[in-house]
């Protein structure tokens, strides 16, 4: 059985940030359950000579949590394929919080696509801003380490 990738419907919207999917009811609330999110204490040792979080760091962060959301999607062997265009907007100091919120927003095939979003929050400030953004691809495969469907309809 072939399936056609899906992707959520978003014409009509008025968010300013990404908009709330609109996926077939099984596959939504899927998504819902799977969303990933990891708060990180940001400190001296993982940062770089201007005192803030190394940026390989940060993708490290953000591939990991986005694994997480996508194998609580599909409970399947993934492998992380592409790292879309990251947007570093600003940076995160040592001595902050890090909240990285993953969600599934597209589904294919063989493969999905889970956006990470990184927030830097003050420690003793009810402060807080948004400061990464990136998509991440997964591929499910099976044992061979050949693509397999990531996505059953029951």
């Amino acid at each position: 059985m072939s399936l056609t990738p899906i992707s959520p419907n978003t014409e009509n919207t008025s968010r300013t940030e990404t908009p709330e999917a609109q996926f077939p009811e099984a596959i939504q609330t899927r998504i819902d359950s799977s969303e990933a999110r990891v708060i990180k204490a940001v400190f001296p040792s993982i940062t770089n000579h201007h005192n803030t979080l190394f940026g390989g760091e940060a993708l490290a962060w953000m591939d990991e949590t986005a694994f997480i959301a996508a194998t609580r999607f599909c409970r399947k062997t993934l492998v992380t394929v592409s790292s879309d265009r990251i947007d570093f907007k600003k940076p995160i100091p040592a001595g902050t919080l890090a909240e990285l919120i993953a969600r599934v927003i597209h589904v294919g095939n063989t493969s999905l696509k889970v956006e990470v979003n990184i927030y830097v929050e003050d420690m003793y400030q009810d402060h807080r801003e948004h400061a990464i953004r990136g998509v991440f691809t997964f591929v499910a495969v099976d044992e061979q380490r050949n693509p397999t469907q990531v996505w059953t309809y029951e």
